[in-house]
């Protein structure tokens, strides 16, 4: 608690931190429910074992850009651990993986000014890198069978990841609205 000899300056970081942590716990929060959403769509006849959409990144992506890194890999590391209560130990590493290496490549994206990769670009490279991530787990535990699965995976990824800019695209505005959130 501040007391009344508090600085103003003391209080509006306290504010901000309230705020960032706020906003993370709401971000972590539509992320596991876009992950408990995404886990009840059948999966397509066409689809590889274990290929989702990739909805929960959006959670990912709003964080990058109201919270920063930090508040991003907090995001993802509730993703995981979602994972793993769920659906065990190696969902948590592929998730965990997978999401680190996506957030990464998003975060560095988005830090580049003089390129503009726009939404679509930036969500096809977190898919994509997303699959990397979850491919060089699977290399681990697995073995190299798993190559197999790479150029069908960065077709998804393409797919995928465009679909999920591009939602982000869609709905970034109005979640700027919510006073919270803006």
């Amino acid at each position: 608690m501040l007391c009344r000899g508090d600085s103003m300056k003391e209080k509006v970081m306290m504010n901000k931190s309230v705020l960032v942590l706020t906003r993370i716990g709401l971000l972590s929060a539509v992320a596991l429910i876009l992950s408990a959403v995404e886990n009840m769509i059948p999966a397509l006849p066409f689809a590889l074992p274990g290929m989702k959409l990739g909805l929960s990144n959006l959670a990912v992506m709003f964080a990058l850009e109201l919270c920063s890194l930090p508040g991003a890999v907090c995001v993802v590391a509730a993703k995981a651990v979602f994972a793993l209560l769920t659906r065990g130990v190696t969902a948590f590493f592929m998730s965990l993986a997978g999401g680190v290496l996506a957030t990464l490549a998003m975060w560095m994206m988005l830090r580049i000014k003089k390129l503009q990769f726009g939404c679509l670009g930036i969500g096809i490279a977190g898919a994509f890198l997303h699959n990397c991530g979850q491919l060089l787990v699977a290399l681990v535990l697995v073995s190299d069978a798993v190559y197999a699965y790479f150029p069908v995976l960065s077709l998804a990824s393409v797919a995928t990841g465009a679909l999920t800019g591009l939602v982000y695209y869609i709905i970034m505005p109005h979640l700027k609205r919510i006073p919270l959130l803006s």
